[in-house]
């Protein structure tokens, strides 16, 4: 049977739904025993609504004793480990140094208030030159104009010195973190262990909250900006290493086969045939580390980082909305040039791959390599007579700050009541009770529950998964707060697939509106996450419904995308089909289109769970009390043991939706009779 027939037979399912069948029945079971525990409420199931105490697990302390042990007494002979991390902190100091040097401080003589300039940085526009030219270089004359317009842009409005900062952190953390997930990446296709060991801990690095890095990273590190380029480098590596064992596992087998022919070493045959060969893949893990990598520049901030992550966090704490939209936008500008740079970089790398060419002089081989020098040595001597060469002038910059705190006070002034009201009828009627709900449910009946869901999607290994895990959240002492995260993320989960999905499916059909659509989305998801905070806390205080409506800004951008992906891979068969059977256009997309675009749908979904977990943390700025709120507070007293139970725990819960939502689509896609592959 085919995928139009089988889709046309689902239709008329009738009373078959209710056909009872093992499955359903041990639903059915357990369903009625939770409830009957729930009803019967904790006069007669003490143990199932609060863990015992013989069954709690000091996990806050054993790894706070494991943390002071590593700083006070570990000692691996001919060095101890602080005087480890002391070395590594130098390591990445020296060239964070010399990037900060270059672009921002100068070269300076002497320490603190005595130091001297001998040396200005790059002028303005030397580096606004030398990145047009690599733009030029990269992908022609409107790559070089996009980056032109993105860091003029930036110098316009006054945030130059603090980009530069940042800019300086990025140049040191993504050589680094790509270079170390290359080499991960590297290890973990080579050998099964490594690719067996790495992989649970990849997942935890990668759902592990942002801010749960900071706290080791602070403890062990100390405060400053060093401590964030580390804790950055860390969190941008995971996508390299993934993108690596993946780009060297598809590299053809005519490739090595030839290779191993010509007598290649093991060492030759991977640095000399596989990763050329993989270097597209492999430019697209470096596209990711910096993304992630000026994201968590910007988050690492609150340990010392500096630059935009600063100026941002500075406006939310005055809430200054206006000074925190344009650091927002001048982060904006940043990952738009740097993103196409890099794209541009590792399509030009793959062209060239194979063209060889004849020996050339130095200058001839490095023309823009010249210039670029040439433009520096030109515009710093000239800056030397020229102030406005050297540094952008105040007098020409521009600022909208003003204008975007008018417009806050015009809607509260205008709208207060409405807003109110709107904000107090959730409240009130939806987010409160359905927090009760989860909170008030037996934790033994949800952990069964969970456990179940993985069996009923995947077979015991996923059942042993996910149950283990929801126990742990439960013994380690973090439920109730667990339960309000999974309140506040369903919560914005909902309302993000009610707003996203509709955008979605309008425009599918629709190319011009959706490079629209696309360009906001897009926007969306390189600002900054502090800047979602502001509006939403100038409009409506603080509180859940402000930390959901700012959830919900953040994370829709996945559900809009992979709805309009799913509706347009639809085959255009079934489309003829489903009107020559008489289907209406409403018909059409709710019983054919949306059907087949379901397994899409959900790994949007999915992708808006990690988001909407991720920003959660963050929330807790704005006065939620879930895990978020336990890791801040571990930030803020650099409490290890605290903030690493908690940020596991909200990895934990990333874990079970992830697994359970892409078992859950996989079989969807297969009572569908769709291929795997289309959900790539």
């Amino acid at each position: 049977m085919n995928t139009a027939d089988r889709s046309m037979t689902m239709e008329p399912a009738g009373m078959a739904w209710l056909r009872l069948t093992p499955l359903r029945l041990v639903w059915l079971v357990a369903l009625l025993a939770v409830t009957a525990v729930w009803i019967a409420g904790k006069n007669v199931f003490p143990w199932a609504f609060t863990v015992p105490r013989e069954m709690r697990l000091p996990a806050k302390t054993l790894v706070g004793d494991a943390m002071d042990w590593l700083v006070e007494e570990a000692n691996f002979g001919l060095f101890t480990f602080v005087e480890f991390t002391r070395f590594v902190s130098r390591l990445v100091e020296i060239p964070y140094q010399f990037a900060l040097s270059l672009l921002s401080t100068g070269f300076l003589q002497g320490q603190g208030s005595d130091a001297v300039q001998i040396l200005p940085p790059v002028s303005w526009i030397a580096v606004i030159a030398v990145l047009s030219l690599l733009g030029f270089y990269a992908g022609g004359r409107r790559l070089a104009l996009l980056v032109a317009c993105c860091f003029g842009f930036i110098a316009a409005f006054g945030q130059w010195e603090n980009a530069m900062v940042t800019l300086a952190s990025i140049l040191i953390a993504v050589p680094l973190g790509a270079a170390g997930g290359l080499l991960m990446g590297i290890a973990a296709w080579r050998w099964r262990a490594v690719d067996i060991a790495l992989r649970p801990l990849l997942d935890l690095m990668q759902t592990v909250p942002v801010f749960a890095y900071l706290v080791p990273i602070l403890f062990l590190f100390g405060f400053g900006p060093t401590a964030a380029i580390i804790a950055t480098i860390i969190y941008a590596m995971p996508p390299m290493t993934r993108i690596t064992v993946l780009a060297l596992r598809g590299v053809p087998p005519e490739v090595t086969d030839l290779g191993n022919m010509v007598g290649c070493t093991r060492r030759q045959l991977i640095w000399r045939v596989m990763v050329p060969t993989s270097m597209q893949s492999l430019m697209v893990g470096v596209n990711q580390v910096i993304m992630l990598s000026l994201n968590m520049v910007i988050i690492a901030s609150m340990i010392g980082a500096g630059g935009l992550g600063y100026e941002v966090l500075a406006a939310l704490r005055r809430l200054d909305i206006g000074a925190g939209i344009e650091a927002g936008l001048a982060i904006v500008a940043l990952a738009i040039a740097l993103d196409r740079l890099s794209q541009a970089l590792a399509r030009r790398a793959t062209a060239q791959h194979h063209v060889t060419q004849a020996p050339k002089s130095l200058l001839a081989a490095h023309p823009y390599t010249a210039a670029a020098v040439l433009l520096v040595i030109a515009t710093g001597i000239i800056g030397l007579a020229v102030p406005a060469i050297q540094a952008f002038p105040e007098s020409w910059q521009a600022s909208t700050g003003n204008f975007w705190n008018e417009v806050v006070k015009w809607i509260n002034v205008n709208y207060f009541d409405q807003l109110e009201a709107l904000k107090n009828a959730l409240l009130l009627n939806v987010m409160i009770p359905f927090k009760r709900f989860l909170l008030g449910l037996p934790w033994v009946g949800v952990v069964g529950l969970v456990a179940l869901a993985g069996w009923s999607l995947g077979g015991w290994r996923l059942a042993l998964l996910t149950g283990v895990l929801a126990l742990l959240i439960a013994v380690t002492g973090q439920w109730a707060k667990a339960m309000v995260t999974v309140y506040l993320c369903g919560a914005s989960v909902v309302l993000a697939c009610l707003i996203g999905m509709p955008i979605g499916m309008v425009t599918a059909g629709h190319p011009r509106l959706w490079r629209l659509v696309e360009a906001v989305i897009d926007t969306l998801q390189t600002l900054p996450s502090f800047v979602y905070l502001m509006p939403a806390v100038m409009l409506f205080r603080v509180g859940d419904f402000t930390a959901m409506l700012a959830v919900v800004a953040y994370a829709i951008s996945p559900v809009i995308r992979y709805t309009v992906l799913g509706l347009q891979r639809v085959p255009d068969n079934l489309i003829e089909a489903g009107k020559a059977s008489g289907c209406t256009n409403w018909q059409l997309m709710t019983k054919v289109r949306l059907k087949l675009a379901l397994p899409e749908i959900m790994l949007g979904i999915n992708q808006t769970v990690m988001l909407a977990l991720s920003m959660l943390v963050i929330t807790a700025l704005v006065g939620t009390r879930d895990l978020g709120q336990e890791v801040y507070i571990a930030l803020t007293k650099a409490d290890t043991g605290r903030g690493i139970v908690a940020g596991l725990a909200v990895a934990f819960i990333a874990i079970i939706a992830d697994r359970l939502i892409t078992a859950g689509s996989r079989r969807l896609r297969a009572r569908l009779g769709l291929q795997e592959e289309a959900g790539a």
